[in-house]
């Protein structure tokens, strides 16, 4: 059986939550005394409640004074708060500077181009997060909705148990637990009955945990890692009934203590440090270029202050004014996408683009990889040897213990054993059912009594327990179809085979049975001595349909996999190993002590699972991973993951995580379908893939852009190129670089993670930019001689018109032939880059011709310049080709 293992708090309820009160005051503390370690006379005193309940006058007065049992949660970010959040983006703000600053010197035009972008930006992604936000709503669920709880009158009247509101629940109550329900707040147990409670939420174990109440507290070295009389919020029965006593509700429960509280905020994410890493680079840039301009004007050609406006514009040419609307558009259609389509919800824009960039994805291994139901693996006797009959025997145990125990809900572990048996014909209606004993918590087994066909006088007791209680009561074994004594050395050979079993990773049921003469009377605890040990069922947890395509295709696209739970490290590396995913070395909390840092991080990726973690533990698992490098996604659905959902790069929950956890995770899928995953997974390298290109493509060719412009206006007796000018350049650049967002890029994006590194980026903006202002440069000179060899007109008018067709051609070039570097020639679709290549290259060659020309102080250059222009741009092409090759 798995383990159990604390969340955040330890074993006990949380400070305030300890609910244990002196003066008759529920709420104030006792020297920190915890509920767990009071005896049940002593707690009830202390918070002045009794066994029958509370009055609902003593009710009403602490529900006033203390509040309602609601746990905490984020309160929704309001759209005016998202749409100003929006401005930290670091181009986005700079872009704003740049607006004021072409405000303050009366270029009008360029300030509102600009503040136009900026409002779009901060529209698209405000509006896209709070589409996002919508669609959470939807899925929010309370933790329960109504409690069965034991309240009086009055102090002389009887106690009524009546269904109220969970958010009326308050200290002191005493309230009834059933199979199915969820447990409200943190209880201390009175009484019980065959109780079992999952709390997987809680800690990550995979199976029910047996609780009982004790009027005494434990011994304080009993090794129990939880105490066996509290329950706490966030778990839910399965099996058994309670009757309990509150001691903490709301935001003092464990349940909450889980939750991080509105204060605490996200680190920076893989987008955050890439885009931003790549946007300080060039804004020093962008800050040192006005100055310098203004500088070699003033010093080489006399203009002085009036270079202002151009030195401006060339500040805005360096800027990717589109990165904000391209990265939130891009962001925003792929989030709608899978919001549509792919049953995921991405709450937080840029998530999408850390999903892209993951290399490591943790994952808790109970809800995620497994369902949290067991099926039998098989069925062997006292050698190790396959024997159904063994099976046989536990299913007759099983259909008549749920026959005739009366149990308010099938146990798990039975309706297992029963359809396994199925297969194999077992008819446990062939016997007569006589009487059933229900699984104690105490003794750990169950027993059914009944009569095997044709026989008359004998009653056959079948039980079916843990193995050490079921050998315990054991004085026989069969073995080869014999039945011999079950001597001291036996017994040793069966536990050491059964605890073989257990490391691989099954949960092993014994059965045992005994032959008694028949009676009338009741059967007893007392009775199930004498038995013959006939062997085990070995279960293992039920694997999730979709997780084995999911984790291989997770190996396909280079995501290394971690499996950190609180789990049993047999049983998570056996769930592995179902799955397809080899566990290699397995650790454990434990044995990772107290190492942090690269130590840490070096451990953990030798081993693929990490078991009986605590949510701290897996919190410092992830950051350490972080910290060496890693781009990390986090998969939970538990309490017990909410840190290390808010630690990791990303995120990611199923719709079926609980409430906290959908809250805090960035990415929540609608459907409890891993592949959904590698769904988000794509269109994260998607996106990403969008952004790059699109930031190399811009970058450079604002680079060559700039460097020409800047040699050009030493060289020349006038400015190279108006501020107007470059407005309208950029602006149809900008525009067709909005077909980026609805680009596809070639399938070998979406291979591996899409890592953004600001160097490599730079590297590749350096070069290109560089044969861009080759070609401008060689354009001046082919400007030169066509209006020399031609004697026609010359001025600035012709130089602003050559250059302006030759910047929007060789940008039309470079968003062509650089979107996919070596995958172009396999791309024979028409898609919205093409037509936006089009559009550019026509309307680069037709507005200096047009009426419009005049107005941006633009003429026609001659026809021979036409000519060398097309010569000059094949060999930049085939420059550019070939760079590319190199460089994609």
């Amino acid at each position: 059986m798995p383990e159990t293992t604390a969340t955040p708090g330890g074993g006990a309820t949380p400070s305030r939550a300890a609910a244990v009160r002196s003066h008759g005051d529920p709420r104030a503390g006792h020297g920190g005394a915890d509920p767990a370690r009071l005896t049940t006379l002593e707690l009830l005193r202390r918070l002045a409640a009794g066994p029958r309940g509370l009055t609902a006058e003593q009710a009403e007065e602490r529900l006033v004074r203390y509040g309602e049992n609601v746990a905490p949660a984020w309160r929704p970010v309001s759209w005016p708060r998202r749409f100003l959040g929006s401005l930290r983006d670091p181009f986005t703000a700079v872009l704003l500077c740049l607006g004021l600053v072409s405000a303050a010197i009366a270029s009008w035009g360029t300030a509102c181009v600009i503040m136009v972008l900026v409002v779009v930006s901060c529209l698209l992604r405000s509006g896209g997060e709070h589409q996002a936000g919508r669609a959470m709503a939807g899925l929010r669920e309370l933790v329960a909705t109504t409690a069965s709880v034991q309240r009086r009158a009055d102090d002389g009247a009887a106690p009524v148990v009546r269904e109220l509101p969970v958010d009326q629940l308050v200290v002191g109550d005493v309230i009834r637990l059933g199979p199915g329900d969820l447990v409200p707040a943190d209880v201390r147990l009175l009484r019980a009955t065959g109780l079992t409670v999952h709390q997987a939420a809680l800690t990550g174990e995979s199976a029910p945990v047996a609780k009982y109440a004790l009027d005494a507290p434990p011994a304080a070295d009993d090794g129990a890692a939880e105490p066996p009389h509290l329950c706490f919020q966030g778990s839910s029965v399965a099996s058994g009934s309670a009757t309990a006593l509150v001691v903490a509700t709301g935001a003092d429960t464990r349940f909450a203590a889980a939750h991080p509280g509105p204060a605490r905020r996200r680190t920076e994410s893989a987008f955050d440090r890439s885009v931003h890493g790549i946007a300080w680079t060039l804004i020093r840039f962008m800050l040192l270029t006005p100055p310098l301009v203004l500088l070699a004007n003033a010093a080489l050609r006399g203009r002085g202050l009036a270079t202002l406006p151009f030195a401006i514009a060339v500040a805005v040419g360096l800027t990717p004014e589109m990165l904000p609307v391209i990265v939130t558009a891009t962001l925003a259609r792929g989030a709608s996408a899978l919001a549509r389509t792919g049953g995921v919800i991405v709450k937080r824009l840029p998530a999408l683009h850390d999903l892209g960039a993951i290399d490591v994805l943790c994952l808790d291994k109970t809800g995620t990889l497994t369902q949290d139901r067991p099926v039998v693996e098989r069925s062997v006797d006292a050698r190790g040897a396959d024997d159904p009959d063994v099976l046989n025997w536990a299913s007759v145990g099983s259909f008549w213990t749920l026959e005739l125990a009366e149990l308010p809900a099938p146990d798990s572990l039975d309706e297992a054993v029963l359809d396994a048996s199925a297969a194999y014909g077992a008819d446990p209606l062939a016997y007569d059912g006589i009487a059933a004993l229900p699984f104690d918590p105490a003794h750990r087994l169950a027993t059914a009594v009944v009569r095997r066909p044709g026989t008359y006088g004998r009653h056959t007791l079948v039980v079916k327990g843990a193995v050490e209680d079921v050998l315990g009561r054991c004085g026989r074994v069969r073995l080869d179809g014999a039945e011999a004594e079950l001597t001291e050395g036996e017994r040793r050979r069966l536990l050491d085979l059964a605890a073989t079993e257990a490391a691989g990773g099954l949960r092993l049921l014994a059965v045992a049975h005994a032959e008694r003469p028949a009676r009338g009377g009741p059967y007893g605890e007392r009775d199930v001595r004498g038995l013959t040990f006939l062997g085990w069922v070995a279960l293992r947890d039920a694997l999730a349909p979709t997780a084995g395509a999911a984790l291989a295709g997770l190996a396909r696209r280079g995501v290394t996999v971690k499996v950190l739970t609180g789990d049993h490290p047999g049983t998570a590396a056996r769930a592995c190993r179902d799955l397809g995913l080899e566990p290699g070395e397995v650790l454990t909390a434990d044995q990772l002590g107290s190492l942090g840092g690269p130590p840490l991080a070096a451990a953990v990726e030798r081993a693929t699972v990490v078991a009986r973690c605590t949510a701290q533990d897996k919190a410092r698992i992830v950051a350490a991973l972080r910290a060496s490098g890693r781009t990390t996604g986090f998969l939970g659905d538990g309490v017990n993951d909410l840190p290390a959902l808010l630690t990791a790069d990303v995120g990611v929950c199923p719709r079926g995580a609980v409430a906290v956890a959908r809250e805090g995770a960035d990415v929540v899928l609608a459907d409890k379908d891993l592949t959904a995953l590698d769904r988000a997974l794509t269109a994260g390298r998607h996106s990403s893939g969008t952004i790059a290109g699109y930031l190399r493509i811009t970058l450079s060719s604002n680079l060559g852009n700039v460097l020409a412009m800047l040699a050009a206006g030493l060289l020349l007796p006038f400015l190279p190129m108006l501020p107007a000018q470059v407005l309208v350049q950029n602006l149809c650049f900008d525009a067709a670089q909005l077909a980026y967002a609805y680009d596809r890029p070639a399938p070998a994006a979406v291979s591996g993670p899409a890592v953004l590194r600001p160097r490599a980026v730079l590297r590749y903006v350096t070069v290109f930019g560089l044969l861009n202002a080759a070609a401008d440069l060689a354009t001046f000179g082919v400007l030169a001689l066509a209006v020399h060899l031609t004697d026609g007109p010359g001025g600035p008018a012709v130089f602003h018109a050559g250059w302006f067709t030759e910047n929007l051609l060789t940008q039309a070039m470079m968003m062509l032939l650089l979107r996919t570097g070596r995958s172009a020639p396999g791309r024979r679709t028409i898609g919205p880059v093409h037509l936006a290549v089009t559009a550019l290259a026509v309307l680069g060659l037709l507005l200096p011709l047009s009426p419009l020309a005049p107005a941006l102080d633009m003429s026609a250059p001659p026809p021979l310049y036409y000519a060398l222009l097309a010569a000059v741009l094949a060999l930049y092409a085939v420059t550019l080709t070939t760079a590319a090759r190199r460089y994609a």
